[in-house]
């Protein structure tokens, strides 16, 4: 039986990693970019293959022109066979970049969406193998907004790199080199164009960056905020909280259209008008220069400039500022694409709950506390040195009033949390040396709000598990629910709407019970399982926990005090401190004990009735 004794340290978590800079977002979205891209690598190099070839081909349309125009028209020269060809490669060189920017589009789209599915699913997967240390802290709406919106943004990162702004750069750089190719002095003005460019995508990101990270973050808070007021709708109701509310929300609108208001500033004077302008400085540049070159070209070093020239520059100029404007424009999408992928890469670094090491088994279900100490992260001790030793088929209570530890004990019995590991112990075996399926099999739990997912009943009680029809039916008459479920429409096959809006809470308790018995515990947890039922759902949870004592271990935390009168013993907890320990009627006998306490206290509120 359990004494108390001295503690030992803990390991507490690391603390929050502070904001990122705009050079850890670029980081972590091009880490993000890698790691989901790694499986699509030979579909990524045949599309950059194909982008190289659609930029040559839609770098040569311009030099076919120059050559129709300065052999054939102008000097009215060359028959109509070397026309007709000029023309029909200027045709098939622009159809075939059409196919294959067409090809490349669907392959790298289908990179993206595959990509996208992929990291959802496994952010989705890492969500669920994350510790409840970080629940603790994490808040429900934000986390939708990273599996489901953030995700998706990562579409936009992959398309706009991989093809707006690939494309651009291959277009870019394959009509530079036909110009130099064509005249090299012409070709540095137009070359004027990339510095320029840059120039304002830096300023454009120095101005912008800032304002896409807060309302990527408000949108999250905007989405939590709506989750968490429709959760509690009811109390929101009751409580008249609807207008603190609204304004509270009205605020985190207000700054995100402001941040939202700060980066449309910055798209309108900094990415279209800025290129538009450029374009035409460069076109009016060119044109100039030619016309000066027309009369002082040997002073210049131009040659005698051909009107085809001119004609292949003007193309060409359209057709480099084209990618720019459109790798500018679409700087914006980019922008928040990178957010959003540094925060799901930001969940995805956050550190997974630690394996099991060891393979061991439940086998009996019994269970050794060894002083035993805890305290959550930065807080103060919650556990002092407990001490209990639970045979095998035995039924303890834990009870307590509230922040004595009771359910911080049973959070270090679920592994929600680590403790040393002499100080948990299940059959003998450290808790981190049983096997993880195996200890999920042999712990079951029966929690205080039962989760009832929107589903039929039967897959509400198997929850994923391969369990059969018949091991469904027979926990559930373990649990005393067989009765009220058949007489549901569709019986197990019943749909249970969310949150099980159908049922009462003492049903849904039930179910929850149903749940738990369907794995065949070895070790059965409930934590405070009957406090929000009534006496006769209460009357038929201890019928189960009388049918299961012998055969499974309970440790049953409660606050109605009649639902563990039975227990072989029941532990006092008191400031994380085991101040009573023994049966009911061991218990009552002692004059002025805390047990005997809670017990009268019960009575004159009128929630127990023994004694």
């Amino acid at each position: 039986m359990p004494t108390t004794e001295a503690a030992l340290p803990l390991v507490q978590p690391s603390p929050p990693s502070p904001a990122r800079t705009a050079t850890d977002t670029r980081r972590a979205a091009l880490a993000l970019l890698l790691r989901a891209a790694r499986p699509e690598g030979p579909a990524v190099q045949a599309a950059l293959l194909w982008l190289l070839l659609c930029g040559g081909l839609e770098a040569l349309g311009p030099v076919l022109g120059k050559a129709l125009i300065d052999r054939h028209l102008l000097p009215h020269a060359g028959t109509l066979s070397e026309m007709a060809a000029l023309l029909a490669g200027a045709w098939v060189s622009g159809c075939a970049a059409s196919l294959l920017r067409y090809a490349q589009l669907v392959r790298l789209a289908g990179v993206a969406m595959r990509s996208v599915q992929r990291i959802r699913v496994g952010v989705y997967g890492h969500v669920l193998r994350l510790p409840m240390a970080f629940f603790d802290r994490a808040i429900t709406g934000q986390l939708v907004s990273r599996v489901t919106n953030d995700t998706e943004a990562v579409k936009t990162l992959y398309v706009q790199l991989l093809f707006v702004m690939l494309d651009s750069g291959v277009m870019l750089a394959s009509m530079l080199v036909m110009m130099a190719w064509l005249n090299w002095r012409l070709m540095l003005i137009v070359a004027l164009l990339v510095p320029a460019v840059a120039a304002i995508v830096w300023l454009y990101q120095r101005l912008s960056a800032p304002a896409v990270t807060r309302s990527r973050a408000l949108r999250s808070d905007i989405n939590a905020q709506t989750g968490e007021t429709i959760a509690g709708m009811a109390l929101v109701q009751a409580s008249g909280a609807g207008r603190r509310l609204q304004a509270r929300f009205a605020a985190t609108n207000a700054a995100h259209y402001a941040a939202r208001r700060d980066e449309l500033r910055a798209n309108a004077w900094l990415l279209r008008p800025a290129l538009d302008f450029l374009n035409v400085a460069i076109l009016a540049a060119v044109i100039g220069v030619y016309g000066w070159g027309m009369g002082q070209g040997q002073g210049l070093g131009l040659g005698a400039l051909e009107v085809g020239v001119l004609y292949a520059f003007v193309s060409y100029i359209a057709r480099v500022v084209e990618p720019l404007i459109q790798i500018t424009m679409q700087f914006s999408q980019l922008q928040q694409a990178m957010v959003a992928a540094a925060r799901v890469n930001a969940l995805l670094d956050e550190a997974q709950a630690p394996p099991a090491q060891g393979a061991g088994r439940i086998t009996a279900g019994a269970i050794q506390v060894r002083h035993l100490d805890f305290s959550y992260a930065s807080g103060p001790q919650v556990l002092h040195g407990l001490n209990l030793d639970i045979a095998p088929g035995q039924f303890i209570g834990i009870v307590g009033a509230t922040g004595s530890g009771k359910s911080t004990l049973l959070s270090l019995l679920l592994r929600y949390y680590p403790a040393p590991a002499a100080a948990l112990q299940i059959d003998g075996l450290a808790l981190a040396q049983i096997a993880e399926d195996d200890f999920r099999a042999g712990v079951g739990l029966v929690p205080q709000e039962p989760f009832v997912l929107a589903a039929s009943v039967r897959e509400n009680i198997a929850m994923g598990r391969p369990i059969s029809d018949a091991q469904i039916e027979a926990a559930a008459q373990a649990a005393h629910a067989d009765e009220f479920i058949r007489q549901l429409e569709q019986g197990y096959a019943t749909p249970l709407g969310e949150g099980g809006a159908r049922l009462s809470v003492g049903q849904k308790q039930l179910i929850a019970i149903a749940r738990a018995l369907a794995g065949q515990p070895r070790i059965l947890l409930l934590d405070e399982a009957t406090s929000h039922i009534d006496s006769q759902t209460e009357g038929l949870v201890q019928q189960t926990l009388a049918a299961l004592h012998g055969r499974v271990t309970v440790l049953a935390i409660a606050h109605r005090l009649s639902t563990v009168r039975s227990a072989d013993a029941i532990v006092v907890l008191h400031h994380g401190r085991i101040a009573e320990l023994g049966p009911h009627e061991a218990l009552m006998a002692k004059g002025g004990g805390l047990y005997q306490r809670l017990v009268q206290l019960q009575q004159l509120v009128g929630e127990d009735d023994d004694g």
